[in-house]
């Protein structure tokens, strides 16, 4: 029986659908019902109290005040009604009409208003407690009450869920046939973008929404550019919607100057704004990761001016150097900063020298890392942070020269910017795309093209700069730095002033750091004989100048090879730096060997054995008169003079600015020393492991440093 006893606590079946217990007992269960009912009833007392009270209270006041004269009742009378129908007006328009219920909200409210003032207009001359404006009150107060109880029954329904008032949000969600899309939260920012929540219904994804960024940006008529849809990372089924409904940046923007001059180059680099007027701000190298950049955009879209302010900003900054490369156009644009540059190349030559001297800088430099106790670059370095800047990459490297150079140099501090039209396969492969894992994306023509540059979550949340150079400046950024949720925001770099930069570059010079000694000694004779030196506060004012070549020593004993003639490439670089009467006179030297070259005889026998044996080919056995001649082999030499003899070609060429042989240049010095081509090709293969020459993938050599100058 103890069993089956109930007690009185006992409880209710649990509701499945909130999962509370009720207790019933000492007055629970009625109080909790009671409890619910007044909560539910509350709402809609709310209509009949206003109306029990308000009216009579404010008809006793106006009348008591102005009802006793004629004269004050009918002017109060006049300016209740004008009044009351202004009011009336104002509800009118302010009030949201977007769906079907909401004109039916703006209707009643309208009509209350517009009721009320009438009734109080009459009680204030007639008094509000005599008939018929005491019935008046009577029966409109309880019609006014139950049209606002209707009302609220409608909104709510069954289950008392509120409304989500969207306005005009739920108009346009309702116009490009959103029919499983949430719109609601619609709040402006103030800087001429509108951001609302957008949220699926089960069956619908916000990839799909993406999809129609172009239909909601044509109903807005903004740009489609205007209109970005990004997904909540925590949430599939939610997402925020972003409109620009005004460009804040059409009037241009101007260059943000540096804060101060001498800064570390882990500091924010200001190069524009923002959609909604915020500093765009790179900050590379105070990332987690060093990130590659990699910028793209058609002719005239904004690419040099970018440039041209990352570049200034970076020239006023210690323990910092800045290497550049532009084949096409680099004096016409950096001309005015270039002073700023430690190292401007502008001819193909010299460009493959520095790409092939980097490897052995980053291996240096991770050297000195390591020494130091730093698993990357930071300013505690005695390093400098390094920008290589190279326009048209395609034209200047190999794929996997630079896909070397993108891997290996992050970590070591080098920080590489690849600047094109098209990152296309044929331009960029995606080995070196792989490694640029930052980008900035200007005007493109074609809206696939934006794929090469900006990550998918950008082009799919609808941030496609697909306006060729019709907006100058405009872009997307990602990476270096840069927040996340910011990607998808455009940006416009600012607009420079020569003078104005170059007054900077000029007054940066006392700050900037000459490059440091490790990288330098490993850049090699490419480095030590570049062209173009730029200003540092060891040089302060110095002007760029060509490194004079120094005569080259003479051959040690026998069979240093002659300097081949000069090629094309080489004679158009020199012709370059050559004045008007140096130019002449080298034509009459030219001029003069042609016609001592033309006056030499063909070959009398130019059907003979030997007319097509090349250098480097066996002599055949050839029966003439001649044949039984015999010439004495040079005296075999020690293998450390032999080296020597070999070395001192070497350094010869370096001497007279030549840092690319071939090893058949090498034959005349080999046979000197008494050796063969097996003892050359072992000595070369010995200077490439020790890091004095480079190796390319066509057999040529280049040298880093002469073998004969100290370490």
């Amino acid at each position: 029986m103890a069993g089956r006893k109930k007690t009185a606590a006992a409880a209710v079946p649990v509701n499945t659908s909130t999962d509370v217990v009720v207790p019933v007992g000492k007055g629970g269960f009625v109080g909790h019902v009671v409890g619910h009912l007044v909560g539910k009833a509350l709402p809609y007392a709310a209509p009949w109290a206003g109306a029990a009270t308000l009216p009579p209270l404010a008809g006793f006041a106006t009348n008591t005040m102005w009802g006793d004269a004629p004269l004050s009742a009918g002017l109060a009378s006049a300016a209740l009604a004008v009044g009351g129908a202004a009011l009336t007006g104002i509800a009118w328009k302010t009030t949201p009409a977007g769906t079907k219920f909401g004109k039916f909200r703006r209707a009643q409210l309208s009509a209350s208003v517009a009721a009320g003032m009438g009734w109080l207009t009459t009680a204030t001359a007639a008094g509000p407690f005599g008939s018929p404006v005491l019935d008046a009150w009577l029966i409109g107060g309880a019609l006014f009450a139950a049209s606002w109880n209707v009302r609220q029954v409608i909104r709510n329904g069954a289950s008392g869920d509120t409304e989500e008032t969207n306005g005009g949000m739920a108009a346009l969600a309702a116009a490009i046939g959103w029919e499983k899309t949430t719109v609601k939260d619609a709040k402006g920012t103030g800087k001429g973008t509108v951001k609302a929540s957008v949220q699926v219904e089960p069956g619908a994804t916000i990839e799909a929404v993406q999809g129609t960024t172009g239909r909601v940006a044509a109903a807005l008529q903004v740009p489609p550019s205007g209109v970005i849809v990004t997904p909540d990372p925590e949430n599939a089924s939610r997402g925020t919607i972003s409109l620009r409904v005004a460009d804040l940046l059409k009037d241009g923007v101007p260059f943000a100057p540096p804060v101060e001059l001498g800064l570390l180059p882990t500091e924010p680099i200001p190069v524009g704004l923002y959609a909604d007027g915020e500093v765009w701000a790179l900050d590379p190298f105070s990332a987690a990761i060093l990130q590659h950049v990699l910028v793209m955009g058609v002719t005239g879209a904004g690419k040099s001016e970018f440039l041209r302010s990352l570049v200034a900003h970076l020239a006023t900054r210690r323990k910092m150097t800045i290497f550049l490369i532009d084949l096409a156009k680099g004096r016409q644009t950096v001309g005015h900063i270039a002073d700023g540059i430690d190292w401007l190349v502008q001819d193909a030559k010299t460009a493959k020298r520095l790409l092939r001297a980097l490897p052995a800088a980053i291996k240096a430099r991770g050297d000195v890392l390591a020494s130091e106790g730093l698993d990357q670059w930071t300013p505690d370095s005695s390093l400098n942070a390094v920008l290589v800047w190279i326009e048209e990459a395609a034209d200047v490297a190999e794929f996997d020269e630079l896909e070397e150079i993108a891997r290996k140099a992050r970590s070591v501090g080098i920080w590489l910017g690849i600047s094109l039209q098209r990152a296309t396969w044929g331009n960029v492969s995606t080995d070196v795309r792989a490694n640029l894992q930052a980008s900035v994306c200007f005007g493109v023509d074609k809206p696939g093209d934006a794929s090469f540059g900006l990550p998918d979550s950008v082009t799919d949340a609808g941030a496609i700069p697909a306006w060729g150079s019709a907006r100058p400046g405009y872009a997307y950024a990602t990476g270096m730095g840069i927040p996340q949720d910011r990607w998808t925001t455009e940006v416009r770099s600012g607009l420079t002033d020569r003078e104005e930069l170059a007054a900077l570059v000029a007054a940066g010079a006392s700050y900037r750091d000459p490059l440091d000694e490790p990288t330098a000694t490993a850049l090699g004779q490419a480095y030590a004989q570049r062209a173009h030196k730029g200003t540092n506060r060891t040089t302060p004012g110095v002007p760029s100048s060509p490194v004079a070549t120094v005569p080259a020593p003479a051959p040690y004993a026998v069979g240093s090879a002659p300097e081949p003639a000069d090629s094309a490439d080489d004679i158009e670089d020199d012709e370059q730096h050559m004045t008007a009467t140096e130019q002449a006179a080298e034509a009459e030297i030219h001029e003069a060997y042609n016609e001592v070259l033309g006056s030499i005889p063909a070959d009398p026998e130019p059907d003979a054995p030997y007319a097509s044996i090349g250098l480097d080919d066996e002599v055949p056995d050839i029966d003439d008169e001649d044949g039984g001649m015999t010439f004495d082999a040079p005296a075999p030499v020690g293998t450390e003079e032999a080296r020597h003899i070999l070395y001192t070609e070497l350094d010869g060429w370096v001497q007279t600015g030549r840092l690319e042989f071939e090893p058949a240049d090498l034959i005349p010095a080999t046979t000197a020393a008494g050796r063969k081509r097996p003892w050359m090709q072992g000595e070369l293969r010995r200077l490439t492991e020790a890091g004095l020459i480079q190796r390319d993938g066509h057999g040529a050599y280049s040298i880093v440093q002469s073998p004969l100058q100290p370490a």
